[in-house]
């Protein structure tokens, strides 16, 4: 073909959001709803011949014709959504596709960043999670580690909110290590907004010397939505972000922060989390890192656990059993937030 434009496609137009679905199902591609921008590829008769898509900063649904091949199509797209994501306040781009991807999407100015379980995740800048672990580094009053430092362990978690579950699973692990760093999860998705989650933590663990409390960011569990759109439906989309997630901070986060032990509190109930765990024991061990799964601190027969404030919470209000669960900062907290037997919206 001679050429072609790439132009908005508008997604709250029927006509135009039916042609693309269309489009990525004849590529065997699903659309994904969360899609907020979305770019096509057209000839001189307005036929749609490649797309792509962002979600918030993630760019996505990514479908090119063989007719445009040769034709830095794909490179099109992705400078094009670039250049709306940045005008729309999203600097740092990601894309997680399939492992053959990955030269194309080198050759159009991303930097692999991990890659596990047949797909791969890129971005758009040069040692993202580095640079990420420098400035959280000097972060931190007493800057540098401390040269006596000998064992650094991690635990990533959500605290939604900070619970004494939570409270135990960081003293316990601090205890098994000369430094803890807890990285509580950034995406600000949860019940809880992720300032107070952040705060309480940070309250809830001062007095304990050697953990220091930091934003999980872009790289530990993200917020990134992970994209199923090019998954067959025998694949289990929560397996795959696992692996890719934890052997990204196998990879690039524990080495930048000496990490070489991790820490998670053992999971009873929710498989996807269990099935994290298992993943952690398969993976870390492999690149030198010990995994350490934690018992759940009990109150009587009960395990402690956030989704069991939540509940009681939203059924009772704030009772004297939910604040069992709570060290006294969150109690303060949610005194502060919830008059006494207020129903909470959860």
């Amino acid at each position: 073909m001679d050429g072609f434009i790439v132009r908005k496609i508008h997604l709250n137009y029927k006509s135009e959001l039916e042609a693309l679905k269309t489009f990525l199902a004849s590529h065997a591609l699903k659309y994904e709803d969360n899609i907020d921008t979305a770019y096509g590829i057209f000839d001189d008769e307005d036929t749609l011949l490649g797309c792509g898509c962002a979600s918030g900063g993630l760019l996505k649904c990514f479908a090119v014709d063989d007719a445009l091949r040769g034709q830095n199509a794909l490179g099109s797209l992705v400078s094009t959504l670039n250049q709306d994501r940045f005008e729309a306040g999203f600097y740092d781009l990601t894309v997680i596709t399939r492992s053959h991807n990955r030269v194309l999407f080198e050759s159009c100015g991303m930097y692999a960043c991990a890659e596990a379980a047949g797909v791969v995740m890129l971005e758009n800048r040069k040692n993202g999670p580095e640079k990420y672990a420098e400035r959280i580094l000097k972060s931190f009053a007493d800057g540098a580690l401390p040269e006596k430092t000998r064992t650094i362990g991690a635990a990533v978690m959500n605290c939604n909110p900070f619970t004494k579950g939570h409270r135990y699973l960081i003293e316990t692990a601090a205890a098994k290590c000369d430094l803890l760093y807890v990285f509580v999860v950034e995406t600000d998705r949860s019940a809880f907004p992720t300032a107070d989650r952040f705060r309480l933590v940070q309250e809830g663990t001062a007095d304990l010397a050697n953990v220091r409390v930091a934003l999980s960011g872009p790289y530990m569990i993200s917020g990134a939505t992970f994209p199923t759109y090019f998954l067959k439906s025998n694949e289990d989309a929560a397996v795959i972000q696992s692996e890719l997630d934890i052997t990204l901070f196998a990879e690039r986060i524990a080495p930048a922060f000496g990490i070489s032990m991790r820490f998670a509190g053992e999971e009873p109930f929710d498989p996807v989390t269990a099935g994290y765990n298992d993943a952690m024991r398969k993976i870390l061990p492999a690149h030198g890192i010990t995994f350490t799964e934690i018992p759940r601190k009990a109150v009587g027969d009960e395990i402690i656990s956030a989704s069991r404030l939540r509940k009681l919470l939203e059924s009772d209000g704030l009772n004297e059993e939910a604040l069992s669960l709570v060290p006294e900062c969150t109690a303060r907290y949610l005194r502060d937030k919830y008059t006494n037997r207020a129903r909470i919206s959860l």
